[in-house]
């Protein structure tokens, strides 16, 4: 593989072509950080604000970063023809061995937000062997049913693209207080993706089937998630629902809930600096970003624990607990693995 793929790059696989910007070269053994977007969005207006924030090249110097376009939404992506048919959401995971492999990747983390979240989740189910962790920002893992699906169905014919994508993205307050993020955001999702194509997206996300996961022990045979998961959601977020009904069916030694406070819909675009440090917490829990590489910030809590063990053998988790609206806060260590925090 050569030193460094940075750039954009279109990659083949069995569901069609894959738009895909890779920013870095890999380091070592690491796993990749592989990006999957929400719909109305790509992966610039999903994650620019977050990738660029500056405690945020701390973590990327010891990365390379892989960010995925769903098909025909990237920036200045063509037109499918009349009566192309658009992946699956099992077809869009089912795409993502094919850059991973191309790449050469030994295995990946995961950040998928909304839409790219459950495509992420189902990449996991699908390739364990793929996946060492997973950060699912506004998950919902359950399919529609027919209530549902009318209601988006008149809401569709009720008001524009662009005004129905953002009652998915932004809470009810965000939308009615029109705030700036929401202006903008109206003003992107026209703008810098093709409608005809986001029309495509949004109809395969809304007729998604369940994932089907169960916590283990609930039913025989049950299948969830085996890598380590950190469920985001924001305490305004329109997930919510959706982020708990998720927390249910994972393995609680294995998953951590974030709850963010002071957060609408978009966590990583309008609290990306506590994004960030949860972020850290969770790849020093999977046995990267050393204290050493950490902010003083970020050692200054986690120093007393880092080389704390869990009780039944699981590599150390690291949970956060605050009040605070300006921090990720303080370290502790939690038996069963499972935090749910408010920060």
């Amino acid at each position: 593989m050569p030193e460094c793929w940075d750039g954009e790059h279109d990659i083949e696989t069995p569901y069609g072509m894959l738009h895909v910007v890779i920013r870095g070269a890999p380091k070592g053994n690491r796993p990749a950080i592989l990006t999957y977007h929400d719909v109305g969005m790509n992966h610039k207006l999903c994650y620019n604000t977050f990738f660029n924030f500056e405690d945020m090249q701390e973590i990327t110097k010891h990365f390379v970063v892989c960010h995925i376009d769903a098909p025909g939404q990237q920036t200045n992506a063509s037109q499918f023809p009349s009566g192309y048919q658009f992946p699956t959401m099992d077809q869009l995971a089912a795409m993502l061995p094919s850059v991973v492999q191309h790449f050469g990747f030994k295995s990946v983390v995961g950040i998928g937000v909304g839409a790219g979240a459950y495509i992420l989740a189902k990449f996991a189910l699908i390739f364990p062997d793929m996946v060492e962790g997973m950060v699912l920002i506004n998950i919902d893992p359950c399919g529609k049913g027919w209530i549902d699906w009318a209601a988006t169905k008149l809401s569709g014919l009720t008001s524009s693209l662009p005004d129905t994508v953002l009652s998915h993205l932004c809470s009810q307050e965000e939308l009615m207080n029109n705030t700036e993020l929401v202006q903008s955001l109206r003003q992107q999702i026209g703008a810098n993706v093709n409608q005809s194509n986001l029309q495509l997206f949004w109809n395969m996300y809304n007729s998604r089937r369940d994932l089907e996961m169960n916590r283990p022990g609930t039913v025989a045979n049950a299948k969830t998630l085996q890598c380590p998961v950190m469920l985001v959601v924001g305490d305004n977020s329109p997930a919510e629902e959706g982020v708990v009904e998720c927390n249910s069916k994972l393995d609680p030694t294995q998953t951590t809930f974030l709850k963010m406070a002071d957060s609408g819909g978009l966590p990583q675009i309008t609290q990306p600096g506590k994004l960030t440090e949860a972020f850290k917490y969770f790849l020093q829990g999977m046995g990267y970003m050393a204290s050493a590489s950490m902010t003083r910030l970020a050692r200054s809590r986690t120093a007393s624990l880092t080389s704390a063990s869990s009780v039944d053998g699981h590599r150390p988790r690291i949970c956060t607990q605050t009040n605070s609206s300006d921090s990720v806060g303080q370290v502790t260590q939690n038996i069963s693995h499972t935090m749910e925090v408010s920060c």
